[in-house]
């Protein structure tokens, strides 16, 4: 302690010295920067922090607070009360008189429902956009704009598949409206800037990063490419504008990550590239109608890559190909891997299936994919995707009787007869052999494999019935991998299992 405050005196003119240096040194340093000078000591990507003062006072006006109504049915219950006596609780104590279907019905009263968004305005027309799930289903929509005046709104149009949604005002006189950037020109690290009105606080402006782009694996949409920010988004900001630097909208704020149900550093914006495209179409007819191609693909990982003998991972294996598809017409097959589409690199599944829906039916592509080893290109004719594309339609079982085991990798396997069929959504007639149990910790549950899939092929091979699938898992033991094509839903995709 003694030698550090004696440390401390005897640095007191050095450090006075040094100060003095610094003072006097710093405007011909800073005269230099203004000259075109490199300071070497500071950074090349230091800029100083821009004021965004100026974006939000050009785009707030343009930024709409969206106010909605729908009306809700709700049983007439005791104030205070609410449904308690439905439950099993009073009927195990007082007896079955208290039972839910023993008490009279009881009138159903219609109670409002309110909710709030956020949008913005892009035309002089008084189209706005905002978020589907701000409008569905309202019966009345009101939006207030900076200026507080208030105005009824219709929907335009929507689509849910993206969560977005059209409306637009009338009567409102010369409107500001909000330019459309480039989500593609994007670069992670750029500044963010979302206005909205979260809890109804109007104005809002928060600022943040992009902090990443094209999360397709959300789980939110059935079309997804969020733009992740760590702006500030809250309940009330979707539907609101995400900008850049420059004030232009370059997504639409959508969702939050969170387990409080308020901001944790992680929101999504839907890229305003795709919005456009929506709203190109919903102007047009007030629906969406996707392209199609008719097949089942998966990423291709190490473990693919390797039994499909590619060179590196990356692409999009196509694992199934539907009869009588545009698919099927072009001469795609089963195991090509599809690498470009129309010359731009894909980047995984999510990005083709986003790029083929955005295609118009009845326009051309060109695929660019590698079979057998080789590369080669494909042109096909895009249909239009059927009106049920995407419902869940998974094969399951509840109540199989697991089969002959296939060893190490935890399988239990079953003939898949004409009755097991009919009731698993199997065509009459088709081939496999049926998973009829997943032993718990396995290598097959660890690959996601369930109870009543159909595994149609092993290492590249048919198999029709039980003993041939055992067969060719005996002999992938002693390579310790097997290449599994697996029906799943209406699709295929291919499991690669790697023994303990």
């Amino acid at each position: 302690m003694t030698r550090m405050r004696q440390v401390g005196k005897g640095g007191l003119l050095l450090t006075a010295l040094m100060l003095i240096f610094f003072m006097t040194a710093q405007p011909a340093r800073a005269l230099a920067l203004s000259d075109g000078a490199i300071d070497k000591n500071v950074p090349a990507a230091a800029p100083a922090i821009p004021s965004f003062a100026g974006v939000a006072k050009a785009a707030g006006p343009a930024v709409v607070h969206i106010r909605v109504e729908k009306a809700v049915k709700g049983a007439d219950m005791m104030p205070g009360f609410g449904d308690m006596f439905n439950d099993p609780f009073f009927e195990r104590f007082f007896g079955p008189q208290f039972r839910p279907d023993r008490q009279p019905k009881r009138q159903q009263k219609k109670f409002t429902q309110q909710g709030q968004g956020s949008g913005f305005i892009f035309d002089k027309k008084g189209h706005i956009l905002t978020n589907y799930h701000v409008v569905e289903g309202a019966e009345s929509i009101t939006v207030i704009l900076a200026d507080k005046r208030e105005f009824k709104a219709k929907t335009v149009g929507s689509d849910p598949q993206t969560d977005v949604a059209l409306i637009k005002i009338e009567g409102a006189g010369d409107l500001p409206i909000l330019p459309l950037g480039d989500s593609d020109a994007l670069e992670v690290g750029e500044w963010a800037i979302a206005i909205g009105n979260p809890f109804g606080l109007e104005q809002t402006v928060t600022v943040g990063v992009i902090s990443a782009k094209g999360r397709n694996r959300v789980g939110i949409n059935d079309y997804e490419s969020f733009i992740q920010t760590d702006a500030a988004i809250n309940p009330g900001n979707s539907g609101g504008p995400l900008l850049n630097i420059r004030g232009e909208a370059i997504g639409m704020n959508s969702a939050i990550f969170s387990r409080s149900g308020g901001y944790m550093g992680i929101g999504f914006a839907i890229p305003i590239n795709m919005v456009k495209e929506i709203e190109t179409q919903l102007l047009k007819s007030g629906k969406v109608t996707r392209g199609w191609l008719g097949v089942s693909i998966q990423n291709v990982d190490e473990k693919l890559a390797k039994s499909f003998s590619l060179a590196k991972t990356g692409g999009i294996l196509v694992s199934d190909v539907q009869d009588g598809t545009p698919a099927a017409k072009a001469g795609l097959r089963q195991g090509d891997v599809i690498i470009k589409l129309n010359d731009t690199e894909l980047v995984d599944v999510g990005d083709l299936r986003n790029r083929i829906a955005m295609l118009e039916p009845g326009s051309k592509a060109a695929l660019t994919l590698i079979r057998d080893g080789k590369e080669q290109r494909l042109d096909v004719t895009i249909g239009k995707q059927p009106d049920n594309f995407g419902k869940n339609d998974e094969n399951a079982t509840d109540d199989q009787t697991p089969g002959d085991v296939s060893g190490q990798y935890g399988l239990h396997l079953q003939e898949l007869t004409p009755d097991l069929a009919a009731r698993l959504g199997y065509k009459p007639g088709q081939q496999g052999v049926l998973i009829g149990g997943i032993e718990e910790g396995s290598v097959a549950e660890l690959a996601g494999l369930k109870a009543g899939q159909l595994i149609e092929e092993i290492n590249r091979q048919v198999v029709k019935n039980v003993n041939e699938a055992l067969g060719a898992l005996k002999k992938s033991d002693a390579g310790k991998q097997a290449l599994l094509k697996v029906r799943v839903g209406r699709g295929s995709q291919y499991v690669v299992l790697s023994a303990q």
